[in-house]
């Protein structure tokens, strides 16, 4: 998972780094209905602060969030769930405030939860104290508290020297519940590699070939969503001639949103490895910044969304960072279709539809996509060498 590394520790050339490990959890009936509980008053405390904040917002003008602690009188159900459950909740509301004042415009309102609309989570924090850790690692399980010892599998084990800092028990809705834990990690700072033409690769994402490199090579998509695209039709013909509510539409429902999770999964296993590998054999990766929220002229909307440029590009920054390597933005709007990469030559315009077209100026012949590529590899060269002047 991505991890964010922070400012060197009194220039001792170490820094600090976050890592989350996720697990699978096998929860025993009690323990489950403990987290059904943990959903549930997150959820309740979440609403009930939030509300008393717009109330005495409007009678006084003034921002203030009660914590969880005036809410127990009231109701005694939540002295059954975890503490650090219920304070996470005011932490994370206090932070969505405080984004919000300070930049409204990106940031909105935080809003009430709905059972319905709501992924069911709750993240508890660690504390040490003389008598033990209140959360560890077992062999094969994790120890929480008022939960006690909940089973996990575990792909990968932590080192010996990362220090668990807090968890996080989610439930999807496929009804598996997993586990995020997050470590702190101090480690030596890598040392920057600086990138050259010759170890410097530059990608133009591709909805035909999910992107192109300037050397020409390109990636195709395994194909998961072509191939479980007649399962997904069946799968909703079926789910529209049943009756909500019934149990064949409750089994209906459970297996297409199965089918989801299974090409989401595929996706995510496809953008990991490809990744690895392209941060691995090159020292530099150059990107346009491109608004993946935006439509892209010819292109389906399901394409751009399915591919998942976005996390590919963020799994690409992270896996390169640790390295000391570099991900470099072109801005978006430089025109690496319509310029000729041998020459510079910048035409009017390029269709979607023209895979080549020819220079009018120096007659070379290029591939839209492998001349974009080429093109955003130079600019970010050229952006790269500039910073580093400046500093």
């Amino acid at each position: 998972m991505p991890g964010k590394l922070k400012a060197d520790q009194a220039g001792s050339g170490k820094a600090v780094r976050f890592t989350t490990i996720k697990v699978r959890l096998d929860p025993t009936p009690e323990q489950a209905e403990l987290f059904e509980k943990t959903f549930g008053c997150c959820r309740f405390i979440w609403n009930q602060m939030l509300s008393d904040q717009h109330r005495f917002y409007a009678e006084t003008d003034a921002h203030f969030i009660p914590t969880p602690a005036k809410y127990k009188r009231e109701a005694p159900f939540l002295k059954e769930v975890d503490n650090q459950a219920l304070i996470q909740e005011y932490n994370k509301l206090s932070q969505a405030f405080r984004v919000f004042f300070k930049n409204p415009e990106s940031f909105g309102c935080p809003r009430f939860k709905r059972k319905k609309d709501d992924s069911d989570s709750f993240t508890a924090c660690n504390h040490v104290f003389e008598s033990g850790p209140t959360i560890y690692t077992t062999r094969d399980g994790i120890r929480m508290t008022k939960a006690g010892i909940v089973r996990a599998r575990f792909h990968r084990r932590p080192q010996a020297w990362w220090k668990l800092r807090r968890v996080t028990v989610e439930k999807t809705r496929t009804g598996k519940y997993f586990c995020s834990i997050l470590y702190m990690v101090e480690e030596k700072r890598p040392e920057p590699v600086v990138p050259n033409a010759e170890t410097t690769v530059g990608l133009k994402c591709s909805a035909s070939h999910f992107y192109v490199a300037d050397d020409g090579s390109m990636a195709d998509l395994p194909g998961w969503m072509r191939r479980d695209q007649k399962k997904l039709a069946k799968a909703q013909r079926r789910l529209s001639r049943l009756r909500p509510g019934s149990r064949n539409y409750q089994e209906a429902i459970q297996a297409f949103r199965l089918l989801h999770e299974h090409i989401a999964n595929q996706r995510k296993d496809f953008i990991h490895k490809e990744s690895r590998r392209i941060a691995n054999a090159w020292d530099a990766v150059c990107v346009r910044a491109d608004d993946l929220t935006e439509p892209v002229p010819g292109v389906p909307q399901s394409n751009s969304k399915d591919a998942g440029f976005g996390m590919f590009r963020t799994c690409l920054r992270y896996k390169l960072e640790r390295q000391g390597k570099a991900l470099i933005a072109v801005d978006r709007y430089v025109p690496s279709t319509r310029t000729c990469s041998a020459c510079g030559t910048v035409r009017d315009a390029v269709s979607y539809k023209e895979n080549t077209w020819r220079c009018p100026e120096c007659g070379a012949v290029h591939n839209r996509e492998i001349n974009a590529a080429k093109n955003i590899k130079a600019q970010g060269l050229a952006q790269y060498i500039e910073a580093s002047e400046r500093r």
